[in-house]
Protein backbone atom coordinates (compact mmCIF):
# COMPACT_ATOMS: atom_id res chain seq x y z
CA UNK A 1 0.00 0.00 0.00
CA UNK A 2 3.09 2.29 0.16
CA UNK A 3 3.36 2.62 -3.18
CA UNK A 4 -0.41 3.76 -3.85
CA UNK A 5 0.19 6.86 -1.42
CA UNK A 6 0.86 9.85 -2.95
CA UNK A 7 1.29 13.79 -2.20
CA UNK A 8 -0.82 13.91 -5.36
CA UNK A 9 -2.65 12.46 -7.93
CA UNK A 10 -3.33 14.17 -11.22
CA UNK A 11 -6.39 12.89 -12.98
CA UNK A 12 -5.36 13.57 -16.65
CA UNK A 13 -2.42 13.94 -19.33
CA UNK A 14 -3.26 16.29 -21.14
CA UNK A 15 -0.78 19.15 -21.26
CA UNK A 16 -2.17 20.89 -17.79
CA UNK A 17 -2.14 17.55 -16.05
CA UNK A 18 0.96 16.04 -16.74
CA UNK A 19 3.38 19.45 -16.70
CA UNK A 20 1.26 19.62 -13.17
CA UNK A 21 2.64 16.65 -12.53
CA UNK A 22 6.04 17.10 -13.95
CA UNK A 23 6.28 20.45 -11.98
CA UNK A 24 5.16 18.50 -8.62
CA UNK A 25 7.88 16.23 -9.10
CA UNK A 26 10.40 18.67 -9.37
CA UNK A 27 9.17 20.15 -6.24
CA UNK A 28 9.77 17.25 -4.59
CA UNK A 29 5.93 15.70 -3.96
CA UNK A 30 5.30 12.19 -5.17
CA UNK A 31 3.31 12.49 -7.78
CA UNK A 32 1.02 10.12 -9.52
CA UNK A 33 -1.11 11.02 -13.00
CA UNK A 34 -4.09 8.68 -13.79
CA UNK A 35 -4.72 8.29 -17.67
CA UNK A 36 -7.52 6.41 -19.20
CA UNK A 37 -6.18 6.89 -22.89
CA UNK A 38 -3.74 4.03 -23.79
CA UNK A 39 -0.97 7.04 -24.66
CA UNK A 40 0.11 10.25 -22.30
CA UNK A 41 -1.05 13.85 -23.58
CA UNK A 42 -4.71 13.78 -23.62
CA UNK A 43 -6.54 15.53 -26.56
CA UNK A 44 -4.12 17.77 -27.33
CA UNK A 45 -1.08 15.51 -28.59
CA UNK A 46 -3.70 12.72 -29.62
CA UNK A 47 -6.52 14.52 -31.28
CA UNK A 48 -6.10 18.14 -31.16
CA UNK A 49 -3.32 20.40 -31.35
CA UNK A 50 -0.33 18.52 -32.18
CA UNK A 51 -2.05 16.30 -35.27
CA UNK A 52 -3.84 19.46 -36.66
CA UNK A 53 -0.93 21.49 -36.89
CA UNK A 54 0.72 18.32 -38.59
CA UNK A 55 -1.62 18.29 -41.32
CA UNK A 56 -1.84 22.08 -41.66
CA UNK A 57 1.41 22.30 -42.19
CA UNK A 58 1.60 19.75 -44.61
CA UNK A 59 -1.54 20.89 -46.23
CA UNK A 60 0.81 24.42 -46.53
CA UNK A 61 2.96 22.55 -48.00
CA UNK A 62 1.49 20.90 -50.64
CA UNK A 63 -0.63 23.96 -51.60
CA UNK A 64 2.78 25.95 -51.71
CA UNK A 65 4.23 23.13 -54.30
CA UNK A 66 1.76 23.33 -56.62
CA UNK A 67 0.50 27.35 -56.59
CA UNK A 68 3.55 28.99 -54.81
CA UNK A 69 6.50 28.48 -55.58
CA UNK A 70 7.00 29.61 -59.15
CA UNK A 71 6.80 33.10 -57.64
CA UNK A 72 10.33 32.37 -56.18
CA UNK A 73 11.19 30.93 -59.60
CA UNK A 74 10.97 27.29 -58.41
CA UNK A 75 9.24 25.44 -61.53
CA UNK A 76 7.72 22.04 -60.30
CA UNK A 77 4.97 20.11 -62.00
CA UNK A 78 2.94 17.05 -61.66
CA UNK A 79 2.07 17.62 -57.96
CA UNK A 80 0.35 15.22 -56.44
CA UNK A 81 -1.54 14.65 -52.56
CA UNK A 82 -0.15 11.39 -51.37
CA UNK A 83 -3.02 11.41 -48.26
CA UNK A 84 -1.96 8.22 -46.44
CA UNK A 85 1.90 9.19 -46.59
CA UNK A 86 0.33 12.77 -45.02
CA UNK A 87 -1.63 10.87 -42.50
CA UNK A 88 1.48 8.61 -41.68
CA UNK A 89 3.41 11.96 -41.28
CA UNK A 90 0.74 13.33 -38.76
CA UNK A 91 0.71 9.53 -36.81
CA UNK A 92 4.85 9.69 -36.38
CA UNK A 93 4.50 13.75 -34.61
CA UNK A 94 1.81 12.38 -32.91
CA UNK A 95 3.89 9.37 -31.19
CA UNK A 96 6.87 11.33 -30.77
CA UNK A 97 5.21 14.14 -28.83
CA UNK A 98 3.15 10.99 -27.04
CA UNK A 99 6.51 9.19 -26.12
CA UNK A 100 8.16 12.12 -24.86
CA UNK A 101 5.82 12.87 -22.41
CA UNK A 102 6.12 9.29 -21.16
CA UNK A 103 10.11 9.81 -21.03
CA UNK A 104 9.55 12.76 -19.07
CA UNK A 105 7.32 10.41 -17.15
CA UNK A 106 9.76 8.59 -16.08
CA UNK A 107 12.66 11.09 -16.11
CA UNK A 108 11.17 12.65 -12.98
CA UNK A 109 9.74 9.71 -11.11
CA UNK A 110 5.85 10.48 -11.87
CA UNK A 111 3.94 7.24 -11.34
CA UNK A 112 1.37 6.45 -13.89
CA UNK A 113 -1.93 4.80 -14.20
CA UNK A 114 -3.89 3.83 -16.59
CA UNK A 115 -7.43 3.86 -16.28
CA UNK A 116 -10.46 6.33 -15.46
CA UNK A 117 -10.04 8.05 -12.18
CA UNK A 118 -12.78 8.68 -10.08
CA UNK A 119 -12.71 10.64 -6.94
CA UNK A 120 -14.24 8.20 -4.14
CA UNK A 121 -13.56 10.70 -1.12
CA UNK A 122 -11.09 13.60 -0.43
CA UNK A 123 -7.83 12.12 -0.41
CA UNK A 124 -9.08 8.95 -2.43
CA UNK A 125 -9.05 8.53 -6.32
CA UNK A 126 -10.06 4.99 -7.39
CA UNK A 127 -8.38 4.23 -11.03
CA UNK A 128 -10.54 2.12 -13.03
CA UNK A 129 -8.50 -0.29 -15.63
CA UNK A 130 -9.69 -1.33 -19.05
CA UNK A 131 -10.43 -4.85 -18.13
CA UNK A 132 -12.47 -3.16 -15.26
CA UNK A 133 -10.68 -4.18 -12.38
CA UNK A 134 -10.01 -0.86 -9.80
CA UNK A 135 -7.13 -0.43 -8.02
CA UNK A 136 -6.99 2.86 -4.74
CA UNK A 137 -4.45 5.79 -4.60
CA UNK A 138 -4.04 7.67 -1.61
CA UNK A 139 -3.44 11.47 -1.93
CA UNK A 140 -2.71 14.46 -0.08
CA UNK A 141 -4.14 16.30 -3.06
CA UNK A 142 -6.11 15.46 -6.23
CA UNK A 143 -5.66 17.74 -9.02
CA UNK A 144 -8.31 17.57 -11.70
CA UNK A 145 -7.50 17.98 -15.16
CA UNK A 146 -9.39 15.87 -17.69
CA UNK A 147 -9.67 18.79 -20.19
CA UNK A 148 -12.92 19.00 -22.70
CA UNK A 149 -15.04 17.43 -25.34
CA UNK A 150 -16.59 18.08 -28.10
CA UNK A 151 -19.67 20.01 -27.72
CA UNK A 152 -22.94 18.23 -29.49
CA UNK A 153 -25.29 19.59 -31.70
CA UNK A 154 -28.64 18.89 -31.39
CA UNK A 155 -30.05 17.35 -34.63
CA UNK A 156 -26.75 16.43 -35.44
CA UNK A 157 -25.80 12.84 -34.72
CA UNK A 158 -21.77 12.80 -34.78
CA UNK A 159 -21.04 8.83 -36.55
CA UNK A 160 -17.24 10.34 -36.75
CA UNK A 161 -18.26 8.68 -40.42
CA UNK A 162 -20.04 11.31 -42.80
CA UNK A 163 -21.01 13.37 -39.78
CA UNK A 164 -17.47 14.21 -37.87
CA UNK A 165 -16.14 15.80 -35.08
CA UNK A 166 -12.17 17.05 -34.69
CA UNK A 167 -11.10 13.55 -34.08
CA UNK A 168 -13.00 12.67 -37.47
CA UNK A 169 -11.63 15.22 -39.47
CA UNK A 170 -8.01 14.64 -38.30
CA UNK A 171 -8.27 11.12 -39.97
CA UNK A 172 -10.52 11.19 -42.96
CA UNK A 173 -9.49 8.80 -45.62
CA UNK A 174 -10.16 10.51 -48.63
CA UNK A 175 -10.59 14.45 -49.43
CA UNK A 176 -14.57 14.99 -49.10
CA UNK A 177 -15.77 16.91 -52.52
CA UNK A 178 -17.96 19.11 -50.43
CA UNK A 179 -17.15 19.41 -46.90
CA UNK A 180 -19.86 21.52 -44.79
CA UNK A 181 -18.21 23.23 -41.59
CA UNK A 182 -20.65 23.95 -38.77
CA UNK A 183 -19.17 26.90 -37.00
CA UNK A 184 -16.92 29.65 -37.76
CA UNK A 185 -14.16 28.99 -34.73
CA UNK A 186 -10.39 28.22 -34.47
CA UNK A 187 -11.08 24.76 -34.85
CA UNK A 188 -13.61 25.14 -37.62
CA UNK A 189 -11.35 27.46 -39.87
CA UNK A 190 -8.16 25.56 -38.88
CA UNK A 191 -9.76 21.84 -40.32
CA UNK A 192 -11.37 23.51 -43.20
CA UNK A 193 -8.35 25.19 -43.91
CA UNK A 194 -6.32 21.84 -44.35
CA UNK A 195 -9.18 20.11 -46.51
CA UNK A 196 -10.20 23.08 -48.92
CA UNK A 197 -6.11 23.43 -49.58
CA UNK A 198 -6.43 19.48 -50.65
CA UNK A 199 -9.13 20.02 -52.80
CA UNK A 200 -12.46 20.04 -50.67
CA UNK A 201 -15.29 22.58 -51.47
CA UNK A 202 -15.53 23.60 -48.23
CA UNK A 203 -18.43 25.70 -47.12
CA UNK A 204 -18.33 27.14 -43.48
CA UNK A 205 -21.73 27.66 -41.31
CA UNK A 206 -21.57 30.26 -39.02
CA UNK A 207 -24.96 30.88 -36.35
CA UNK A 208 -23.67 34.40 -35.59
CA UNK A 209 -22.75 37.14 -37.96
CA UNK A 210 -18.98 36.81 -37.87
CA UNK A 211 -16.37 34.60 -37.38
CA UNK A 212 -14.20 34.36 -35.21
CA UNK A 213 -16.24 35.52 -32.38
CA UNK A 214 -14.33 36.93 -29.62
CA UNK A 215 -11.54 38.03 -31.38
CA UNK A 216 -10.69 41.49 -32.71
CA UNK A 217 -13.67 42.40 -35.29
CA UNK A 218 -11.58 43.84 -37.74
CA UNK A 219 -9.03 41.16 -37.58
CA UNK A 220 -12.01 38.78 -38.11
CA UNK A 221 -13.48 40.75 -40.87
CA UNK A 222 -9.86 40.68 -42.43
CA UNK A 223 -9.38 37.00 -42.08
CA UNK A 224 -12.76 36.05 -43.80
CA UNK A 225 -12.17 37.95 -46.37
CA UNK A 226 -8.48 36.50 -47.17
CA UNK A 227 -10.13 32.97 -46.16
CA UNK A 228 -12.65 33.33 -48.57
CA UNK A 229 -10.42 34.42 -51.43
CA UNK A 230 -8.60 30.93 -50.55
CA UNK A 231 -11.41 29.44 -51.64
CA UNK A 232 -13.99 29.04 -48.02
CA UNK A 233 -17.46 29.99 -48.39
CA UNK A 234 -19.17 31.36 -45.46
CA UNK A 235 -22.87 31.60 -44.10
CA UNK A 236 -23.21 33.58 -41.23
CA UNK A 237 -26.20 34.14 -39.74
CA UNK A 238 -27.45 30.55 -39.96
CA UNK A 239 -28.37 27.83 -37.64
CA UNK A 240 -28.50 24.23 -38.43
CA UNK A 241 -31.27 22.46 -37.68
CA UNK A 242 -31.32 19.05 -38.30
CA UNK A 243 -29.08 16.44 -40.37
CA UNK A 244 -30.25 13.82 -42.92
CA UNK A 245 -28.09 10.93 -43.92
CA UNK A 246 -27.96 8.61 -46.87
CA UNK A 247 -25.50 6.27 -48.34
CA UNK A 248 -23.92 9.21 -50.51
CA UNK A 249 -24.10 12.41 -48.75
CA UNK A 250 -25.58 14.49 -46.21
CA UNK A 251 -28.55 16.56 -46.31
CA UNK A 252 -28.57 19.71 -43.91
CA UNK A 253 -30.78 21.91 -42.75
CA UNK A 254 -31.00 25.82 -41.93
CA UNK A 255 -32.48 28.59 -40.89
CA UNK A 256 -31.64 31.93 -40.29
CA UNK A 257 -30.94 33.19 -37.40
CA UNK A 258 -32.92 35.55 -36.48
CA UNK A 259 -35.76 33.56 -38.29
CA UNK A 260 -36.90 32.64 -41.48
CA UNK A 261 -37.54 29.67 -44.36
CA UNK A 262 -36.15 26.63 -44.14
CA UNK A 263 -33.37 25.55 -46.47
CA UNK A 264 -31.20 22.53 -46.96
CA UNK A 265 -27.08 21.96 -48.00
CA UNK A 266 -25.67 19.09 -49.45
CA UNK A 267 -22.40 17.68 -48.24
CA UNK A 268 -20.45 14.41 -47.99
CA UNK A 269 -18.61 15.00 -45.00
CA UNK A 270 -20.01 17.52 -41.82
CA UNK A 271 -17.61 19.02 -39.42
CA UNK A 272 -19.23 19.86 -36.16
CA UNK A 273 -17.15 22.44 -34.93
CA UNK A 274 -19.05 24.00 -32.37
CA UNK A 275 -17.03 24.09 -29.47
CA UNK A 276 -16.37 22.06 -26.67
CA UNK A 277 -17.61 21.37 -22.74
CA UNK A 278 -16.00 20.26 -19.82
CA UNK A 279 -15.03 16.82 -19.36
CA UNK A 280 -16.39 15.96 -15.54
CA UNK A 281 -18.37 13.36 -16.07
CA UNK A 282 -17.91 9.99 -14.19
CA UNK A 283 -15.60 12.02 -11.74
CA UNK A 284 -17.30 11.58 -8.58
CA UNK A 285 -17.65 14.95 -8.28
CA UNK A 286 -21.31 15.07 -6.91
CA UNK A 287 -20.16 12.33 -4.17
CA UNK A 288 -17.25 14.48 -2.31
CA UNK A 289 -19.64 18.12 -3.33
CA UNK A 290 -17.13 19.54 -5.55
CA UNK A 291 -19.20 22.88 -6.77
CA UNK A 292 -19.91 23.35 -10.73
CA UNK A 293 -20.83 26.88 -12.00
CA UNK A 294 -24.15 26.97 -14.46
CA UNK A 295 -22.33 26.18 -17.45
CA UNK A 296 -20.98 22.68 -15.96
CA UNK A 297 -17.09 23.65 -15.30
CA UNK A 298 -15.47 23.73 -11.80
CA UNK A 299 -15.39 26.49 -9.64
CA UNK A 300 -12.04 27.25 -8.14
CA UNK A 301 -9.88 30.54 -6.37
CA UNK A 302 -7.18 32.06 -7.71
CA UNK A 303 -5.17 29.57 -6.87
CA UNK A 304 -7.36 26.36 -8.39
CA UNK A 305 -8.41 25.10 -5.05
CA UNK A 306 -12.19 24.36 -5.20
CA UNK A 307 -14.64 24.14 -2.21
CA UNK A 308 -13.59 20.39 -1.37
CA UNK A 309 -10.05 20.99 0.90
CA UNK A 310 -7.57 18.79 -1.11
CA UNK A 311 -9.03 18.54 -4.74
CA UNK A 312 -8.09 21.43 -7.29
CA UNK A 313 -9.03 22.19 -10.70
CA UNK A 314 -7.19 23.41 -14.10
CA UNK A 315 -7.60 24.03 -17.37
CA UNK A 316 -10.71 23.02 -19.85
CA UNK A 317 -13.04 22.11 -16.88
CA UNK A 318 -12.70 25.34 -15.21
CA UNK A 319 -13.75 28.99 -16.04
CA UNK A 320 -11.46 30.61 -19.18
CA UNK A 321 -10.37 29.79 -22.41
CA UNK A 322 -10.11 26.40 -23.35
CA UNK A 323 -5.87 27.00 -24.52
CA UNK A 324 -3.13 24.51 -23.60
CA UNK A 325 -1.21 26.98 -22.86
CA UNK A 326 -3.30 28.12 -20.28
CA UNK A 327 -3.74 25.09 -19.04
CA UNK A 328 -0.09 24.62 -18.52
CA UNK A 329 0.31 27.59 -16.50
CA UNK A 330 -2.47 26.88 -14.30
CA UNK A 331 -0.92 23.26 -13.80
CA UNK A 332 2.77 25.02 -12.47
CA UNK A 333 0.73 27.79 -10.15
CA UNK A 334 -1.47 24.86 -8.92
CA UNK A 335 1.57 22.59 -8.12
CA UNK A 336 4.09 25.84 -6.41
CA UNK A 337 1.21 26.27 -4.18
CA UNK A 338 0.48 22.75 -3.12
CA UNK A 339 4.46 22.56 -2.45
CA UNK A 340 4.38 26.16 -0.15
CA UNK A 341 5.33 28.54 -2.85
CA UNK A 342 3.31 30.92 -4.43
CA UNK A 343 1.98 31.77 -7.72
CA UNK A 344 -0.01 34.05 -10.00
CA UNK A 345 -0.89 33.85 -13.81
CA UNK A 346 -1.82 37.47 -15.98
CA UNK A 347 -4.86 36.21 -17.64
CA UNK A 348 -4.59 39.62 -19.70
CA UNK A 349 -1.19 38.37 -20.91
CA UNK A 350 -2.29 35.04 -22.40
CA UNK A 351 -1.99 34.54 -26.11
CA UNK A 352 -4.29 32.74 -28.52
CA UNK A 353 -3.40 31.68 -31.94
CA UNK A 354 -5.40 30.43 -34.87
CA UNK A 355 -3.16 28.56 -37.56
CA UNK A 356 -4.67 29.34 -40.24
CA UNK A 357 -2.71 30.43 -43.57
CA UNK A 358 -1.97 33.72 -42.37
CA UNK A 359 -2.13 33.08 -39.04
CA UNK A 360 -3.93 35.41 -36.58
CA UNK A 361 -2.99 35.89 -33.53
CA UNK A 362 -3.82 38.22 -29.97
CA UNK A 363 -3.05 39.05 -26.86
CA UNK A 364 -4.85 41.34 -24.49
CA UNK A 365 -8.22 42.99 -25.28
CA UNK A 366 -10.17 43.64 -28.57
CA UNK A 367 -11.41 47.28 -29.74
CA UNK A 368 -14.89 45.95 -27.86
CA UNK A 369 -13.73 45.28 -25.11
CA UNK A 370 -12.06 48.61 -24.49
CA UNK A 371 -14.74 50.51 -25.61
CA UNK A 372 -17.33 48.32 -23.59
CA UNK A 373 -15.43 48.71 -20.58
CA UNK A 374 -15.22 52.58 -21.40
CA UNK A 375 -10.90 52.85 -21.22
CA UNK A 376 -10.10 55.50 -23.82
CA UNK A 377 -7.67 54.15 -26.49
CA UNK A 378 -5.11 54.52 -28.92
CA UNK A 379 -4.38 52.14 -32.47
CA UNK A 380 -1.65 51.36 -34.20
CA UNK A 381 -1.27 49.34 -37.15
CA UNK A 382 1.08 48.38 -39.54
CA UNK A 383 0.47 46.73 -42.90
CA UNK A 384 2.73 43.73 -43.95
CA UNK A 385 2.58 45.03 -47.62
CA UNK A 386 4.83 47.58 -46.25
CA UNK A 387 7.69 45.07 -44.76
CA UNK A 388 10.84 44.35 -46.87
CA UNK A 389 10.94 40.35 -45.49
CA UNK A 390 7.25 39.64 -46.04
CA UNK A 391 7.10 41.05 -49.66
CA UNK A 392 10.55 38.73 -49.80
CA UNK A 393 8.81 35.75 -48.67
CA UNK A 394 5.52 37.02 -50.66
CA UNK A 395 3.74 36.59 -47.37
CA UNK A 396 1.93 40.58 -47.73
CA UNK A 397 -1.07 39.70 -46.62
CA UNK A 398 -2.24 40.82 -42.99
CA UNK A 399 -1.21 43.74 -40.67
CA UNK A 400 -0.06 44.37 -37.14
CA UNK A 401 -2.43 46.14 -34.91
CA UNK A 402 -1.77 47.35 -31.25
CA UNK A 403 -3.89 48.77 -28.76
CA UNK A 404 -2.58 51.52 -26.31
CA UNK A 405 -3.81 53.11 -22.82
CA UNK A 406 -4.91 56.97 -24.58
CA UNK A 407 -3.30 58.60 -21.22
CA UNK A 408 -0.16 55.99 -20.18
CA UNK A 409 0.49 54.77 -23.30
CA UNK A 410 0.23 51.13 -21.35
CA UNK A 411 -0.15 48.10 -23.83
CA UNK A 412 -3.54 46.91 -23.59
CA UNK A 413 -3.81 44.65 -26.49
CA UNK A 414 -2.43 43.28 -29.86
CA UNK A 415 -3.56 41.52 -33.05
CA UNK A 416 -1.67 40.16 -35.84
CA UNK A 417 -2.81 38.89 -38.83
CA UNK A 418 -0.06 37.32 -40.95
CA UNK A 419 2.72 34.65 -41.66
CA UNK A 420 4.12 33.56 -38.38
CA UNK A 421 1.84 35.71 -36.37
CA UNK A 422 1.78 33.02 -34.02
CA UNK A 423 5.80 33.36 -33.08
CA UNK A 424 5.61 37.13 -33.26
CA UNK A 425 2.53 37.45 -30.81
CA UNK A 426 4.99 36.50 -27.88
CA UNK A 427 6.86 40.28 -27.96
CA UNK A 428 3.85 41.70 -27.45
CA UNK A 429 2.54 38.99 -24.57
CA UNK A 430 6.20 39.55 -23.26
CA UNK A 431 5.25 43.46 -23.34
CA UNK A 432 1.67 42.96 -21.55
CA UNK A 433 3.28 40.97 -18.81
CA UNK A 434 6.30 43.75 -18.03
CA UNK A 435 3.32 46.97 -18.13
CA UNK A 436 5.19 47.97 -21.55
CA UNK A 437 3.98 51.08 -22.91
CA UNK A 438 3.61 51.04 -27.22
CA UNK A 439 7.13 53.65 -27.12
CA UNK A 440 9.01 50.90 -24.77
CA UNK A 441 8.38 48.48 -28.17
CA UNK A 442 8.66 51.15 -30.11
CA UNK A 443 12.15 52.47 -28.60
CA UNK A 444 13.42 48.39 -28.59
CA UNK A 445 15.68 48.13 -31.91
CA UNK A 446 14.65 45.15 -34.33
CA UNK A 447 16.70 43.20 -36.53
CA UNK A 448 16.42 43.98 -39.99
CA UNK A 449 14.81 42.52 -42.33
CA UNK A 450 12.34 40.62 -39.99
CA UNK A 451 8.30 40.36 -40.06
CA UNK A 452 8.87 41.59 -36.69
CA UNK A 453 9.70 45.62 -37.86
CA UNK A 454 5.95 45.50 -38.04
CA UNK A 455 5.30 45.19 -34.63
CA UNK A 456 7.93 48.19 -33.82
CA UNK A 457 6.24 49.48 -36.80
CA UNK A 458 2.79 49.17 -35.43
CA UNK A 459 3.94 50.57 -32.21
CA UNK A 460 5.66 53.78 -33.25
CA UNK A 461 1.69 54.24 -35.31
CA UNK A 462 0.40 54.28 -31.98
CA UNK A 463 1.94 57.85 -31.49
CA UNK A 464 1.28 58.78 -35.44
CA UNK A 465 4.74 58.95 -36.12
CA UNK A 466 5.73 55.23 -38.55
CA UNK A 467 8.87 55.13 -40.64
CA UNK A 468 8.26 52.90 -43.34
CA UNK A 469 4.11 53.78 -44.32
Amino acid sequence: MADMQFDLVVIGSGPGGYVAAIRAAQLGLKTACVEMRDTLGGTCLNIGCIPSKALLTASEKYEEAKHGLGGFGVKVTGVELDLPAMMAHKTRVVQSNVEGVQFLFKKNKVARFHGRGVIDAPGVVKVVKPDGAAETLTTKNILIATGSDVMPLPGVTIDEKRIVSSTGALDLDKVPGRLVVIGGGVIGLELGSVWQRLGAQVTVVEFLDRILPGMDAEVSKHAQRILGKQGLSFKLGTKVTGARMNAESVTLTLEPAKGGGETTLEADIVLVAIGRRPYTEGLGLETVGVALDSRGRIVTDHHFRTNVPGIWAIGDVIAGPMLAHKAEEEGVVAAEVMAGQSGHINYDAIPGVVYTWPEIAAVGRTEEQLKEAGIAYKVGKFPFTANGRARAMQVTEGFVKVLADARTDTLLGAHIIGANAGDMIEELALALEFGASSEDVARTSHAHPTLTEAIKEACLAVDGRPIHI
